[in-house]
């Protein structure tokens, strides 16, 4: 009975120290417990009254025009009631000592906003002004520049590049890439492709560190002549032979080769060559590089590597692609979208992917690979390699693989590149005098609680 009277007691105490407690305590106004984020309120107004630009045509109109009344009426209609504000238009002046901003308008509602208040700034352009962004070209800072060479050869015919002609991907290829190279050379058939596998220009430009983007997808042209008889081994039936000779070309000129999609040299195609071959696929002109066409897909690409990496030639129709799904891109490639403006998909499905033991294979140094996506267990979607012989430290020649499956996406091919030799973009002078102002909107609240 005690014990009961007892935890009766306690409970009359505590509820008394609360009831006392309260009734000395002092509670926040409820705006100071959910404040009003005034600096995001008068960011997010400013964005409003700019969506038809209606903001940037009224701060570049004089003084005592009608639309500065029609602006105060659209702003006191946006913000609550118990709002004060400050509009004030600055223009934007070059001087000795950097920019300066002079006030031009203010428009108010109240003669003061208290001792509380919030400012957000924006900056808007006159709409008579034009922004250009000039690219800086590919090597000027160092070797003088590199060369594109886009492979756009009347006398072949492509292969997974579903949906598109070799002629329209390397058309579009050269409106994406050529402001960034110092020269950019289509090459229109068999004949020019053997003149520079020979070294020489077709326009006067340099050969050496060049890059050549073969647009026919796993097909790759060969000339006639001398490239096709040097190419073609009876010992192995097979053209595997002349990958290795591309191999060892990209090594001694040090240029980056790049496949679009798919097995990189899965074919070799000339429409006169083989005019009477097809790719066992119905397409003719082409044929598949091992074993009189009737197999050995895959030596092309091993040959290629071999070449690449200057070791003795040897016929391996081993195939070492694989299909790991779904990629994604890599981090620093979804950056440089944003950078360069280039979209692409960020996931995409590879069913040709490396395997990152040709890393060590063919002194592909791990850390000198462009990563477009990321590797998916041992898998490399899609990246650039750059060979480095072993004890040295000379890059000597690169290979850009996409191993994407059909359907060919040329802005992948285009942000690898730029991600690979990330050329600076110059932007024009935002802040040039008479062409842009600044409208700062303060925000203050009064009364309610």
């Amino acid at each position: 009975m005690m014990r009961t009277i007892e935890v009766f007691l306690v409970i009359i105490i505590i509820t008394g120290a609360f009831i006392i407690a309260s009734f000395y305590a002092v509670l926040p106004i409820p705006r100071r417990v959910s404040p009003m984020n005034l600096k995001r309120l008068a960011l997010t107004t400013l964005e409003v009254l700019d969506e038809d630009y209606n903001l940037s045509a009224t701060v570049f109109k004089p003084g005592n025009d009608s639309s500065w009344v029609l602006l105060q009426v659209a702003l006191s209609a946006l913000l609550p009631p118990n709002m004060v504000y400050n509009l004030t238009v600055y223009e934007v002046q070059s001087g000795s000592e950097g920019t300066i901003y002079v006030p031009y308008k203010s428009i108010s509602n109240a003669e003061s906003l208290g001792i509380q208040s919030e400012a957000t700034s924006y900056m808007v352009a006159s709409s008579n002004v034009t922004f250009r962004v000039i690219p800086e070209k590919i090597g000027e800072r160092g070797s003088g520049g590199v060369t594109l060479y886009i492979l756009n050869c009347s006398d072949a015919n492509g292969w997974w590049i579903t949906g598109y002609t070799a002629y329209g991907l390397a058309e579009d290829l050269y409106r994406l890439l050529s402001p960034y190279f110092v020269k950019t050379v289509m090459v229109q058939n068999t004949t020019q492709l053997g003149k520079i596998l020979n070294g020489t220009s077709l326009q006067g430009e340099t050969v050496q560190n060049a890059v050549i983007i073969n647009t026919f997808g796993e097909a790759v042209p060969i000339p006639s002549g001398y490239y096709a008889t040097i190419g073609y081994r009876s010992t192995d039936r097979s053209y595997a032979n002349y990958t290795y000779t591309l191999g060892l070309k990209v090594n001694q000129y040090n240029w980056t080769w790049v496949s679009i999609v798919g097995y990189p040299f899965y074919y070799v195609t000339n429409t006169k060559l083989f005019k009477d071959i097809h790719n066992t696929w119905g397409i003719y002109g082409m044929r598949i590089i091992g074993t009189d066409g009737t197999g050995g897909g895959p030596s092309g690409l091993n040959a290629f590597l071999k070449g690449l990496d200057r070791q003795p030639y040897s016929y391996d129709s081993n195939s070492i692609t694989g299909p790991p799904g779904v990629v994604y891109l890599s981090e620093e490639a979804k950056y440089y979208c944003n950078y360069y403006g280039i979209y692409p998909s960020p996931y995409q499905t590879s069913t040709r992917a490396l395997p990152d033991s040709i890393l060590s294979t063919y002194h592909l140094p791990n850390s000198l690979v462009t990563y477009i996506f990321n590797k998916k267990g041992s898998w490399i979607p899609g990246a650039i390699y750059k060979h480095v012989a072993a004890g040295d430290n000379k890059i000597t020649g690169s290979l850009f693989a996409l191993g994407l499956a059909r359907t060919t996406d040329i802005r992948l091919t285009a942000l690898g590149l730029l991600l690979n030799y990330k050329p600076r973009l110059y932007r024009s002078e935002f802040n040039a005098t008479g062409t842009s102002r600044l409208v700062v909107l303060q925000l203050g609240q009064v009364g309610g609680t």
